[in-house]
């Protein structure tokens, strides 16, 4: 095997290099770091995956369990792994080793622990967020309004203050996960936000409804990208959109959980002269309080520092476990080492990521994908309400436009992993909803079947989502910690935003029928469908143009840009844009 300069301090028979062989001197005026540079034998690596298929529904081809899974890297060129090279002060820098190799069994053997370990906590977070994000519309179908003296367009005003309430908490909440850790901020995020929910049992009218909207939003806000930017000190780049399809798929089954909840504690209605909504907001409320707490022992700081107060002395993963999670996801993204997870983001680096127009158009397609389903999902509970339906069978009969949501959403994130199309499986959504609009546009829903009505809304309710691809669309054209830290707040704030958008479209003037508001959504929902156009285009020609320029090259000119360039993340000539 060749013998090669390696820059990585590691236990093993090698001959190191001299102070004079590394370049540089106790007498130098300007002294760079000394780094241990050993003359070592190079593993081989694993055969690399090929993931192209002719069609998308072919099988890939299968894996020899008890091959080598190392993928290939920047860590195996010994110029390019000393400019790639973790941060001193990063969390996990002593199980970096660029000579780590493992096998295709070990991988997935390990992934499933963190699945057991990590994941399934996190899906329990996010339905407790869920759960008190969502019961308002329980709520309302058990009368809130009326005993409250709330009209419709009240109900408008709550959820456009928890919107814009929630959209602004996104991104300082991102910095603050950042600088305190998410495994320190997430857990007060729940605890403090459980007891703004719990405080909705006593909810006196209009200005106590907004008042608590807004800070449950303030609290909540920034939770799901803290959670994502925390997954992604686990998982590669290609297990994160399934994570992720996962992840709002329990979100989806807590609303589930949710109509059964609801249709329990609302039956507690009159009790102790109680009206049934407010032991709902209070008993949830204390759900998310246990799971609040729960979240200090789920949620180690990093994939080495599972050990200590209260997880226990031994810790989760072993020291082969360790090095395999951190070497597998540094070769993935070397950029994962350029920050540790207590360090803020500053002014001057939030600002680059901001102007980071390559990720502007994500950012357009989270404000508008959802609104055309928005208000009828918004207005679900009161429109059976309005058709006849009784509150308890109100809160059954989402459930099945809930659990066809879920599968829908899973089958989509796995046909972009198939498929590769990122934009256009967007269009899948879109194409979707357009029939059922229309119908509800064309119908009478006052005087037509409720059962017809009911079967509309279902259906279009049931969309396939490209949400979960988008969130791992824009952390992967961000392709730094830094950006990825931000891309994923904006997005989600481009989500809120587009979320008061539509939560001003139905208005009570135009009710019950809301056909003005109807004919809107059409109109989006057509215009959503060329940007998803648009968008693919977009980041094709980029990849195009960057091709033309680095194939042109010669291979000494891109190892010159590669030791030369001051390009950063997605604006690197050697960086590719999924779409």
């Amino acid at each position: 095997m060749p013998t090669v300069l390696w820059n990585v301090e590691r236990t093993a028979t090698a001959t190191v290099a001299s102070e004079e062989d590394l370049g540089t001197s106790s007498g130098d005026d300007k002294k760079t770091p000394q780094v241990a540079v050993l003359s070592v034998d190079i593993p081989p690596l694993g055969e690399p995956i090929d993931t192209s298929r002719r069609y998308f529904w072919q099988k890939a081809k299968p894996l020899d369990l008890d091959a080598i899974a190392t993928q290939p890297s920047v860590y195996d060129d010994p110029d390019l792994a000393i400019k790639y090279r973790p941060r001193e002060d990063w969390e996990n820098i002593h199980r970096f080793d660029p000579l780590a190799r493992w096998t295709w069994r070990e991988e997935k053997a390990l992934v499933r622990k963190i699945d057991i370990r990590i994941f399934i906590f996190t899906c329990i977070a996010f339905m407790a967020l869920e759960i008190d994000r969502a019961n308002l519309g329980q709520a309302v179908s058990d009368n809130m309004l009326a005993d409250l003296g709330l009209t419709t367009n009240d109900y408008n005003l709550g959820n456009t203050v928890f919107l814009l309430s929630f959209m602004c908490a996104e991104l300082p909440s991102q910095l603050v996960s950042k600088w305190m850790g998410p495994d320190r901020w997430i857990p007060m995020q729940m605890v403090l936000w459980s007891v703004v929910a719990m405080s909705q049992y006593k909810l006196n009218g209009r200005t106590s409804f907004l008042v608590t909207r807004a800070l449950l939003a303030i609290l909540q806000g920034g939770f799901i990208p803290d959670m994502n930017l925390y997954l992604s000190y686990f998982y590669t780049s290609a297990e994160l959109p399934i994570r992720l399809s996962r992840w709002w798929a329990a979100m989806t089954f807590s609303i589930i959980i949710g109509a059964f909840l609801a249709f329990g504690i609302l039956h507690l209605d009159g009790r102790n002269g109680v009206e049934g909504w407010r032991y709902l907001f209070l008993i949830e409320g204390l759900i998310t309080l246990v799971v609040g707490i729960a979240a200090l022992y789920f949620m180690p700081p990093s994939p080495t520092q599972t050990a200590g107060f209260p997880r226990g002395k031994k810790g989760w993963f072993t020291e082969r476990e360790e090095t395999i999670i951190i070497n597998r996801a540094l070769r993935d993204d070397p950029s994962k080492g350029t920050m540790h997870n207590r360090q803020a983001i500053t002014p001057r680096l939030l600002f680059r990521a901001l102007k980071d127009y390559h990720l502007w158009p994500i950012y357009a397609l989270g404000l508008t994908f959802q609104i055309p389903m928005g208000p009828p999902s918004q207005y679900l509970t009161l429109s059976l309400k309005e058709l006849g339906f009784t509150t308890f069978q109100t809160n059954l009969l989402i459930i099945p436009t809930y659990v066809l949501s879920m599968i829908t959403l899973l089958l989509g994130t796995l046909f972009a992993g198939w498929s590769g199309r990122l934009a256009f499986n967007g269009l899948l959504g879109q194409f979707w909803s357009l029939p059922c609009l229309i119908a509800l546009y064309c119908i009478n829903t006052t005087t037509e079947n409720k059962w017809v009505v009911y079967a509309i809304v279902t259906i279009l309710l049931a969309y396939p989502s490209n949400h979960s691809v988008q969130v791992g669309w824009a952390s992967r054209n961000a392709n730094t910690v830094r950006s990825r830290t931000v891309s994923t707040a904006m997005y989600n704030m481009a989500c809120q935003a587009g979320g008061v958008i539509y939560s001003n479209i139905y208005r009570a003037d135009d009710s019950p029928r809301y056909r003005r508001g109807n004919r809107d959504l059409i109109a989006i929902n057509v215009g959503v469908i060329f940007l998803y156009i648009a968008v693919h285009f977009f980041y094709k020609y980029i990849n195009y143009r960057r091709d033309k320029i680095w194939n042109a090259w010669t291979p000494a000119e891109r190892e010159h840009y590669i030791n030369t360039t001051k390009d950063e993340g997605n604006k690197r000539l050697d960086f590719r844009f999924d779409y």
